[in-house]
């Protein structure tokens, strides 16, 4: 007969197991304790086995099968999903006790290396002592310090040699991680030699320092590295500027300098008032034009970079190009590209596991497989977006501000209909680099169809408006946000104006939009699109479309225009 653990009495110094048991209900009862449902049980299973006696039996292995669901056959070596989700926990409840439970008694905590928790008295000392903020802790203890916010430096080498590039050797690597493109920022010249001018020059300077630091895809030095220092990659790319005043405005000519051949990259010019109250304003409202224009996704310094050809490229920079493909990939959304995508960023985190947009990366082109590809069951689906949320978080446990990272997981946890969740990071993320379009877009787009079309449509224009180079998914987002609002005519003219006739997304918004324009022919021809390139879409359309729309009423409203399209969309 099976003999019943016995409660283990507290140890010194320890909670009574009722009090922990009580603090546990308290922090999944807070609204503060950002957690997934399946972290809420995470968390509850192990804490039940520690303070039934049973924390020896409290493996990755037992927590995968009894939590997660994951058969017999699971292998903590091969899928990382426990140690993944056991981060975000540690996360989640450091949060915790920093906000809603800072003067709570009991502290339950999950240390690293382990997944055993431990219950400790908070003590009176340290209730008075101010909290630190999490954003603070996470990057002291995370290697962004070391690794330089990571990110790719060679578009060119996937767009100029194609497919052939992804299969780069792997066999050695001569770095511990990518390069990263560098800007150097000089000085600003002040061409009127006067004191204001040298003030007005070095704000400028500090201020665009500072917005371009916000972008994970570059490095910013204010300095050139010394002759000798063969630890610091020399910067590829120079900004350099100089201001002038006039009796009330000052101008700023600035300028990207390619720095190996000396070539002006991109060159502009900014003006404004001097007034006290208007000159900190106008300064903050520059430097975010120029970082904007410099260092997002598709900005100057892409460019830059896909225009460049590299002859016989290290083995090193193999996982910069798998990382730049999955730019490349974007502009057209096709599934053979996709998949080699897929394949080399995969290659790159296991070559490089502190990569922490390569993570992300791959974690959007996991969501990808999963909002692209109708789903043959639950089971897979579910499947699909553990390994897309399980990257995404291994990016920001890496480094809390990768963007790439926060993106992944914002949409996995809405496509798990976790929706506030999601939009929770996307509003961090936002606050973290409100300059970066792609996830200003992407956040956009996840207010708008969770039923915030006012705010989510707002951004998603913005996006537009800032992204130097339309992809067409901001058409195709606000031909929907035209449609959602009755003005079918404008609907019609945003989704015409799209390229990204490849996406099926496209074709199912082209089919609603026309035909509530009274475009028959045209919607007739997407319909006609969809039963031929995705018969299954159209046999489940419903399900796609709730994939997608948060709100009931959305759904129905956008179901009612596909059946005037001519599909047959069961109730």
């Amino acid at each position: 007969m099976a003999i019943q653990a016995e409660t283990p009495a507290p140890r010194e110094h320890e909670p009574p197991v009722e009090a922990c048991r009580a603090q546990l209900a308290l922090i999944l009862d807070s609204a503060d304790f950002d957690a997934t449902s399946r972290e809420r049980r995470f968390l509850s299973h192990v804490v039940e086995e520690a303070l039934s006696g049973r924390g020896d039996r409290i493996k990755a292995y037992s927590i995968a099968v009894e939590v997660f669901g994951r058969g017999e056959a699971f292998d903590p070596q091969t899928d990382p999903i426990v140690r993944i989700e056991a981060g975000h926990l540690r996360r989640a409840l450091e949060r915790y006790y920093l906000t809603a439970g800072h003067t709570d008694p009991i502290l339950i905590t999950i240390p690293k290396g382990g997944y055993v928790p431990i219950f400790s008295l908070r003590s009176p000392a340290s209730l008075a002592q101010p909290q630190v903020p999490i954003v603070s802790r996470s990057i002291t203890h995370s290697p962004v310090g070391r690794i330089a916010f990571l990110l790719p430096a060679v578009l060119a080498a996937i767009l100029a040699a194609g497919a052939s590039v992804l299969a780069w050797s792997w066999v050695t690597v001569r770095s511990s991680a990518p390069e990263t493109p560098r800007v150097l920022v000089e000085p600003f010249e002040d061409l009127t030699g006067t004191a204001a001018a040298a003030a007005i020059a070095s704000g400028l300077k500090q201020e665009i320092v500072s917005q371009l630091s916000k972008f994970k895809d570059i490095v910013v030095m204010e300095s050139a590295p010394n002759d000798g220092d063969a630890s610091t990659s020399p910067p590829r790319f120079v900004l350099a500027g100089s201001v002038s005043l006039s009796v009330d405005t000052f101008l700023l000519r600035v300028r990207l300098i390619n720095r190996p051949d000396g070539s002006v990259l991109w060159a502009d010019s900014y003006n404004g008032r001097m007034k006290v109250a208007d000159l900190v304003g106008a300064q903050a409202d520059i430097a975010r034009n120029v970082s904007t224009s410099l260092a997002q996704t598709y900005g100057v310094i892409f460019q830059a970079d896909a225009n460049l050809h590299v002859d016989n490229p290290p083995e090193d920079w193999a996982a910069y190009s798998c990382t730049l493909s999955f730019y490349a990939y974007r502009v057209e959304l096709s599934p053979d590209t996709r998949a080699s995508v897929r394949a080399c960023l995969e290659k790159a985190v296991r070559r490089f596991p502190n990569y922490a947009t390569a993570w992300g990366l791959l974690s959007l082109v996991y969501i990808d497989d999963y909002r692209f590809e109708f789903p043959t069951d639950a089971t897979s689906s579910a499947a699909v977006l553990e390994r897309a949320l399980a990257a995404a978080r291994q990016a920001v446990e890496v480094d809390p501000l990768n963007l790439r990272g926060l993106q992944g997981e914002m949409l996995a946890l809405y496509f798990s209909k976790e929706i506030n969740l999601a939009l929770g990071v996307g509003k961090r993320g936002l606050a973290i680099n409100p300059n970066d379009t792609e996830f200003m877009g992407e956040y956009g787009q996840r207010l708008a169809v969770s039923g915030n079309w006012h705010d989510g449509c707002a951004l998603i224009t913005e996006a537009r408006q800032k992204n130097p180079r339309s992809l067409g998914y901001y058409e195709v987002d606000l031909a929907l946000c035209s449609y959602f609002s009755g003005d079918y005519s404008q609907a019609v003219m945003w989704i015409k104006k799209s390229p990204v006739r490849s996406n099926p997304i496209y074709h199912i918004v082209a089919a609603a939009v026309l035909s509530e324009g009274g475009y028959k022919i045209e919607a007739d021809r997407e319909r006609d699109w969809l039963e031929q390139n995705q018969p299954a879409w159209t046999k489940n359309m419903r399900h796609v479309v709730a994939m997608r729309l948060a709100r009931s009423q959305d759904v129905e409203i956008f179901v009612r225009s596909l059946r005037k399209a001519g599909f047959n969309v069961a109730d």
